[in-house]
């Protein structure tokens, strides 16, 4: 059984959580917190293997209560957030302090149409207790990311010789940032990056991105030209394409097509890299459940591109590095710490 610790400040709230999780066998929610002071007295007193944490809570807020769980390492935390603006934001700071994932709420604070992601949150507490009883996962969760000193982003000039395609998902929004900062301004590339989120929550995701970043971090809007230097991300509910023009610049397109489990979908963005740089494509798989790139991975391989997922050693979910890596679509497997240098080394090569 998993062991389930509710903490939200609203009754109808722990109610239907409560009544949610109880429709799985494997569930069983031992307590339930409305604020961050109860949450963190019943997570020592019940030692829960997964919490879900409301963002907001009279006194004591989620953050801070999330705080005192990864410091004392309890347990995984998933934030249960609205999705707006400011849901985002906060929701972003509680991921880069350790928390294992989020679900946002339908229908904003007080949710009444938790059931439409009711399958989500059942498969990211079992994800999430499976990620504490994997040690070394677990600490890079728990481990604080370190910013190193910026660079000035450098002007960007010149023939792009090699493009980047990189997909990441659970567990991402923290470890991105063991990769991407690293990156030099100056790397002869393009990059695009997918990372599987709500739609309104990439524009906040970008902003912290570039914040931290030597590279230029950009949401990818449609008709932008792909420039070397630039990290373009995928937004939200929307596929990231490439074409080529009548002038030969590549630029980007945004669909809804074709349908997939997820919109913007790693697969989709790869396909669509590989086809304008072919052999001079890097592919990259890192944390994330589900196989979305995996096959992509195998394409540019074959294509004489190179190919990179992040090792079982260091990821957090082991799913997608992990089919691309079965299925022989990884050439270079590296664990996180390792995956910026690996793309350097690449592009140079």
């Amino acid at each position: 059984m998993i062991k389930v610790l509710i903490a939200d400040d609203s009754a109808l709230m722990r109610k239907t959580l409560k009544s949610i999780l109880e429709t799985d066998a494997e569930m069983d929610v031992v307590a339930v917190a409305r604020d961050g002071n109860d949450v963190v007295e019943k997570a020592r007193e019940h030692r829960p293997d997964v919490i879900t944490m409301d963002v907001n809570m009279p006194g004591q807020d989620g953050i801070t209560a999330l705080q005192y769980i990864v410091h004392e390492k309890i347990c995984p935390v998933i934030m249960v957030s609205s999705l707006t603006q400011e849901g985002a934001v906060t929701t972003f700071e509680a991921l880069e302090l350790g928390a294992f994932d989020f679900i946002g709420k339908p229908g904003g604070t007080v949710s009444s149409d938790m059931n439409s992601v009711a399958g989500e949150l059942i498969n990211k507490i079992k994800l999430a207790a499976s990620i504490k009883q994997n040690g070394k996962a677990a600490e890079r969760l728990y481990r604080s990311r370190n910013k190193p000193e910026l660079k000035l982003k450098a002007p960007r000039s010149g023939k792009i010789t090699k493009a980047v395609a990189m997909g990441i998902s659970t567990g991402g929004p923290k470890v991105i940032y063991e990769v991407l900062p690293l990156l030099p301004p100056d790397i002869n590339a393009a990059l695009f990056l997918v990372q599987h989120m709500p739609a309104n929550f990439t524009t906040t995701y970008v902003r912290r991105l570039n914040e931290s970043c030597q590279l230029e971090v950009v949401e990818a809007q449609a008709g932008m030209k792909a420039e070397k230097g630039i990290l373009y991300v995928g937004s939200g509910g929307r596929h990231l394409n490439l074409v080529k023009s009548s002038g030969g610049d590549v630029l980007i397109r945004l669909s809804s097509k074709p349908d997939h489990l997820f919109i913007p979908s790693v697969s989709v963005m790869m396909d669509s890299v590989l086809k304008i740089y072919g052999s001079r494509t890097v592919g990259v798989i890192m944390t994330g459940m589900g196989n979305d790139g995996a096959d992509s991975m195998v394409n540019i391989r074959r294509a004489g591109g190179i190919t990179i997922a992040e090792s079982e050693e260091s990821a957090i979910v082991f799913g997608m590095p992990g089919e691309a890596i079965k299925h022989g679509g990884a050439e270079i497997v590296a664990p996180i710490w390792d995956i910026a240098r690996e793309i350097i080394k690449a592009v140079d090569r």
